[in-house]
Order: C-alpha cells, then structure tokens, then sequence
C-alpha cells in the first residue's frame, strides 16, 4: 500500500462518518435482513439476500424481499417445519414467474433448500459449515462447501452464478458479503456468529469497491479477482487488523450511491473525505469488468 497509513486511516474513518448512516443502509440488501427478528430468520434472509445482490440496487432489494414472502415473518421455522418435499411444492407454486436476472424460480428453491439440509446437519444453521479449524485457512472450508452445492444444486446457471470457488481465483463477492454479515458484529452488520474469524474475513469485492480502493492505493491490480479482494484486504488490515472490513461499506457505498465520479475535480470532489488522498484521473475511469 502507497498511500501513508495515518492519513489514509483518517480519510477512511472520515468516508465511514458520512456513509454509516441509516439512510445508506436503506439502499443495502442487508436492510432485508434487519427487519427479521429472530438470528436464525436473519440468517436465511442474508442467505437469499446475499446471494442475490447484483445488478441495480433498488430492484434487487425488491427481488429479495418478494423471494422470502411466501416464507412469511419466521423463514427458518417455516423451512424447519416442513419436509423437503412440501417445501419444493409450496415454493415452486408460490414464486411462479419469479425471476432475478440469472436466477430463477428454480433457483431459488433449490438455495433455500441447501440452507435447510445444512441447517438440519447442524441444529443451528450455517456456521459450523463455514468455520474454519484451528489452522485452517477459511478459503479452504469455503471451497468446501461450495464443491459440495455444485454437486447437490441444479446445474443451471443460477446456481452455477452462485457458487465461485475462492481457490479458483474467484473474488466470491456474493459468499464475503455473507460471511461479513454473519460474522462481523461492528455496524451494520448482524453479528450473529461468535466463532467465525472476523479478522480474516475478506473483501466483497465489486466494481464500487475496486474502483475506488485503486484511486487510493489499497491496490494496484486491474482485474477484480481473487487477489484483488485480498491485497485491498490487507491493506485494510494494516489500518484495523482486528476488523478489516469496518471500512467496506462506506466504500461501496461512496459508488453505489454514484457519490464517485471517477475523475478527481476539486469541484466537484473537494468535499469528498478521500479527496486528499485519491489520484482518479481521466485515465482512471476505464470500467472495471464486474
């Protein structure tokens, strides 16, 4: 990392002070599952929510929250109580034509019912399917998992679309933004499991994200890969080794609200927290492949 870590740590906090606010959550899947009560219940509406977030941002949210309402308020009591079976035919009848992008309805089902086989295999949801041994790198027990999916899933390219592998390469935007939500108990995110290593969670990695941490020297990569999501990562981790990803959602946030034009104009920049720190140029503004 280039930049000096004090004054970019003072930057960032300075991003996070403007973006940290209820008002941005509002355009965050993560605001879908706040609303549930239960940490189990959040924990199958950030599975669903998780995995789909891509494209814009206000009809995915939408797409989200119509995919769990036929699960009513408690997802995970209604996915425990009934048999693979009746949850096939239920949800198949009441998601027809449901659609997000690359995911369908048969997509969708057949995800709730991966959480509902790993949650049975458990007693208590996903961690123990993530939660890496002592010594263990998490990557390798994220892999895992995701081998196992692509065997029990559809082969269908939603569920495909769904399952990187992080020792392929993959950057598995999707899978770190729900291990930081289940993981990390800073703001705003849900803080639900007490045993997962939330200091070696890695970047969720998107466009937004990429682009801006090359502005500010967290990396020098083009490509938003797997080694991108990890040099912006420990770059991060220089500045908070104990929460890396405290800063995350303000900087994707400082995108995803189209606050970033991509190019460094004191008129238009000056007011921005990283201004001082960020070198954007007219060079800078090639669109990153997502």
């Amino acid at each position: 990392m280039r930049t000096a870590i004090a004054p970019l740590k003072a930057r960032l906090d300075g991003l996070c002070a403007r973006y940290d606010t209820a008002g941005a959550l509002l355009k965050d899947p993560l605001s879908v599952p706040l609303a549930y009560a239960s940490p189990l219940d959040r924990e199958v509406a950030a599975f669903v929510a998780a995995h789909l977030a891509y494209g814009r941002v206000d009809p995915m949210i939408r797409a989200v929250r119509s995919a769990l309402a036929p699960l009513g308020p408690g997802p995970a009591t209604w996915l425990r109580q009934r048999s693979k079976t009746d949850v096939q035919r239920a949800l198949t009848a009441a998601l027809a034509g449901w659609v997000w992008r690359f995911h369908t309805t048969e997509d969708l089902v057949a995800w709730l019912l991966a959480w509902k086989t790993l949650d049975g295999e458990s007693g208590g949801g996903l961690e123990d399917h993530l939660l890496p041994a002592i010594g263990e790198e998490p990557d390798a027990v994220l892999s895992r998992l995701v081998q196992r999916l692509r065997i029990e899933l559809p082969a269908t390219y939603g569920s495909r679309f769904s399952l990187p592998d992080p020792l392929e390469g993959a950057a598995c935007k999707r899978w770190r933004m729900f291990l930081r939500w289940m993981a990390r108990p800073g703001w705003p995110d849900l803080g639900l499991w007490s045993r997962y290593p939330v200091d070696r969670l890695i970047i969720p990695l998107d466009t937004h994200v990429a682009r801006v941490s090359r502005f500010i020297g967290l990396s020098h990569r083009a490509t938003p890969d797997g080694k991108m999501a990890r040099e912006i990562t420990d770059a991060l981790r220089r500045l908070d080794a104990a929460d890396p990803l405290r800063y995350d959602f303000a900087l994707s946030h400082l995108g995803i609200l189209g606050d970033c034009p991509g190019v460094r104009k004191r008129a238009t920049c000056s007011a921005c927290p990283l201004y001082a720190v960020c070198r954007a140029d007219s060079a800078s503004t090639a669109r990153i492949p997502n």
